[in-house]
């Protein structure tokens, strides 16, 4: 599985994550894949568990980056791909940030609402340049 697909399949279980977030990253894939919905894949669970893991720091990192907004009411879907650029930003030394931002912002153009990939680019720009 290519990194750009198994960054989709975090997210989309990420995202689910948004509205029960008291299920572990084993749990999370356990059930997705249960349902049918997961192809096991190491940078999936990589991402998953990385974000679960720090989400203190990486939510601190988002809210110290917004400009007139909260991170409560970011949209859900946005939430989750700023988490995963972030991760990778801050965590994944094989990644480099224009690479995570890049693929942040492809996530955001599929999932996201119109504006959303411009919203993307600027956060993790600005985390990336900061760090």
């Amino acid at each position: 599985m290519k990194r750009n697909e198994a960054r989709e399949q975090a997210f989309v279980l990420l995202f689910g994550e948004c509205f029960n977030s008291e299920q572990s990253a084993a749990e999370l894939i356990e059930n997705a894949t249960l349902a049918g919905e997961y192809e096991s894949d190491d940078y999936t669970l990589t991402l998953i568990s990385g974000v679960k893991e720090h989400k203190e720091q990486i939510d601190s990192e988002i809210s110290a980056k917004l400009t007139n907004w909260k991170l409560g009411r970011l949209p859900k879907t946005t939430l989750a791909i700023l988490r995963i650029g972030v991760y990778e930003i801050l965590f994944c030394e094989d990644v480099p940030d224009s690479v995570a931002i890049n693929e942040a912002v492809e996530l955001a153009k599929r999932f996201g609402s119109e504006k959303d990939y411009a919203f993307v680019n600027g956060v993790l720009g600005n985390i990336a340049r900061s760090k």
